[in-house]
């Protein structure tokens, strides 16, 4: 299995400098590593701000999302940008600021008071891209494919060598740089790999927003709940009230508990 803890960025900026047009997450330049079905590559989402405060926890960039970061990465490298600053670019290319589930994860952090524990009037303020306050992030930092298809949670990442080497390789050195910030998993295989970080030290559990329901718009019912907008009364059977009221219940608590810490 390939060394996963030795990223050569130098060599990866020269693959995308000189790739011609078409689709750079294809080339076996930036391959690296393959175990089985599964194969990681490389694309430049190894930007970290060290400002940020909350940090946003998905499974992994999919093969469109690597596509932009690397397309705007190349175009920054073409336009004599350095390094860091290319890195940073296709980072907020990667990001989906605007969307719906932005949207929606700012309205349920302030429901809960994270806002006040951060000290800021609304957790929008958090995604001003000049403040560099959110991180956003993946439990497999670069995209991992299951037979050339999205690694979509399955097989297990943590009983996968190279997936839970890049869970305790990558992500944990992003916890690791990141001591402060808060951290939200946007779903179950998300919440499984920060809490496989939380039980090897590396990440302070307090700081782990458990129980939020996925932002996606595919969940608004579950959403609207959580945020007080529909009744109990309202909800189809396909939503079952108490694991939503106990989530949020839990997560006021902790949220106050931080800002008394």
């Amino acid at each position: 299995m390939a060394n996963l803890g030795t990223i050569d960025l130098d060599r990866f900026a020269t693959v995308a400098r000189n790739a011609g047009i078409g689709n750079l997450s294809d080339s076996p330049a930036l391959t690296l590593a393959q175990e089985g079905r599964v194969s990681v590559q490389w694309a430049p989402f190894d930007h970290a701000p060290p400002t940020a405060r909350l940090v946003l926890v998905g499974i992994t960039p999919g093969r469109e999302q690597a596509e932009n970061g690397l397309r705007a990465f190349r175009q920054a490298l073409v336009a004599d940008a350095p390094l860091v600053e290319a890195l940073r670019r296709a980072k907020l290319a990667g990001s989906f600021s605007g969307s719906q589930m932005r949207t929606n994860i700012v309205d349920m952090l302030d429901s809960v008071g994270v806002n006040r524990a951060l000290g800021v009037p609304g957790c929008a303020a958090l995604f001003e891209p000049a403040h560099e306050l959110v991180h956003f992030t993946s439990a497999l930092r670069y995209p991992a494919f299951v037979d050339c298809a999205n690694y979509n949670g399955t097989p297990d990442m943590l009983r996968t060598p190279l997936l839970r080497q890049m869970v305790e390789t990558f992500l944990a050195a992003e916890a690791r740089a990141l001591p402060g910030a808060l951290w939200l998993p946007l779903g179950p295989k998300p919440a499984a790999a920060l809490r496989h970080l939380v039980s090897r030290g590396v990440l302070p559990a307090g700081h782990v927003l458990k129980g939020m329901p996925h932002p996606s718009g595919a969940n608004s019912e579950r959403i609207k709940f959580f945020l007080g907008l529909k009744p109990r009364s309202a909800l189809s059977a396909k939503t079952p009230p108490e694991p939503i009221e106990r989530a949020r219940e839990a997560l006021l608590a902790q949220v106050a508990q931080l800002r008394v810490a």
